[in-house]
C-alpha cells in the first residue's frame, strides 16, 4: 500500500524521504480529500490487466505511453529531472502507473504544506488538474511509468504562480466543497 506523509523543510538531495520528526503520516483517506486518487494494480501484467482497463474506462483515459526516467533511457535527464521537480500544476489530471523502479510525488495540502507520496511498481495514481506538486525520483535513480490522459495528452506545465488559471479555480473549489 502507498505510503504518504508530511516532508521536512530540509534542502537536502531531493531524492531522499525528507520525513518530519517525528514522523507525520498521510492516510488514503486525506489524500483523496485533495482529489489525489490511488489504485495498488499487478505492474506485472500492464499489457492485459482487467482492472487497469476498467479505470481505464470509467475514467475516460484513452491515450496512453510509456516513459522511463533514468540516465541511460531519458535525454536531458539532468535537465528533465529538475524541471519535473520544479513546484507547477496542469490544467488536467495527472495520471501515472508505476512500472517499474520508484520515485515521489509530492503535491500541497489546504495549508501549503508538503506531503510526500512514495511511489513504486504497481501504484497508480492520479493528481487532480489545478493541484499544485513535483516529481522526483528516490535514491535508485530510476522509474519506468505509464502515462494515461483523457483525450491527447498535454504536456504544459503551469509553474507556480499560476492561481490565475481556471483549473487552478476549480480546484479550490473542489477544496471548499471538500472540507
Amino acid at each position: 500500500m502507498v505510503q504518504a506523509w508530511y516532508m521536512d523543510e530540509s534542502a537536502d538531495d531531493p531524492r531522499l524521504p525528507h520525513r518530519t520528526e517525528p514522523a507525520c503520516p498521510v492516510s488514503l483517506q486525506q489524500l483523496r480529500r485533495l482529489g489525489v486518487l490511488y489504485w495498488k494494480l499487478d505492474a506485472d501484467k500492464y499489457e492485459n490487466d482487467p482492472e487497469l482497463e476498467k479505470i481505464r474506462r470509467e475514467r475516460n483515459y484513452s491515450w496512453m505511453d510509456i516513459i522511463t526516467i533514468c540516465k541511460d533511457k531519458l535525454p536531458n535527464f539532468e535537465e528533465k529531472v529538475k524541471v519535473f521537480y520544479q513546484e507547477h500544476l496542469h490544467a488536467d489530471e495527472e495520471v501515472r502507473y508505476i512500472l517499474e523502479g520508484s520515485g515521489y510525488f509530492d503535491v500541497r495540502d489546504r495549508d501549503d504544506r508538503w506531503i510526500r507520496i512514495g511511489m513504486e511498481k504497481g501504484d497508480l495514481i492520479t493528481l487532480p488538474a489545478g493541484i499544485y506538486h513535483r516529481f522526483t525520483l528516490d535514491e535508485q535513480n530510476y522509474v519506468k511509468a505509464m502515462r494515461l490522459f483523457v483525450g491527447d495528452p498535454v504536456w504544459t506545465a503551469h509553474f507556480r504562480p499560476a492561481d490565475h488559471l481556471e483549473a487552478r479555480g476549480q480546484y479550490l473549489r473542489f477544496l471548499e466543497q471538500s472540507a
